[in-house]
């Protein structure tokens, strides 16, 4: 991903992050949430050391969609593990087998890299991205559940 590329990037995903987080937070939390995460995991920006911003192609050259790969710090000594920050494709190429293909070279990049695991987020909410995920042999390792207070 070339800086341009890199920065309308990012600036995209932060702001799909924060819609994203208002689900569980205010507005003005979910912003700062987002900033404050994409800071910690992002402190030199694109050159940050442990992180790769890539960008998918189709056999025409056209951009069909980005991943952010890094690495994640476990929390257990199950050994290391790469994390998928963000992955996407972009409307028009989306169900064509882009994902699958996308996910395949994180997962290659990552076992190259000497990770033991590839783990990612999902939202709950997202039927078609589990379904993809645990297609490719994700499975659940971690759930969180709320319930809104009104």
């Amino acid at each position: 991903m070339t800086p341009a590329e890199f920065d309308v990037y990012i600036g995209r995903q932060l702001r799909e992050r924060v819609a994203a987080l208002t689900v569980a937070l205010a507005p003005h939390a979910a912003r700062a949430k987002a900033h404050a995460d994409h800071e910690r995991l992002l402190p030199h920006g694109r050159e940050t050391a442990g992180h790769e911003h890539l960008v998918a192609e189709n056999a025409r050259g056209r951009t069909v969609g980005q991943l952010w790969l890094g690495r994640h710090e476990p929390q257990t000594g199950s050994g290391e593990i790469a994390w998928i920050y963000d992955v996407r494709v972009e409307e028009p190429f989306r169900r064509s087998g882009y994902a699958r293909a996308i996910l395949a070279g994180a997962e290659a990049r990552a076992r190259r890299a000497g990770a033991a695991r590839l783990g990612l987020n999902v939202l709950g909410h997202n039927a078609a991205a589990i379904a993809l995920y645990e297609s490719r042999g994700y499975a659940v390792t971690a759930q969180q559940m709320a319930k809104p207070l009104d």
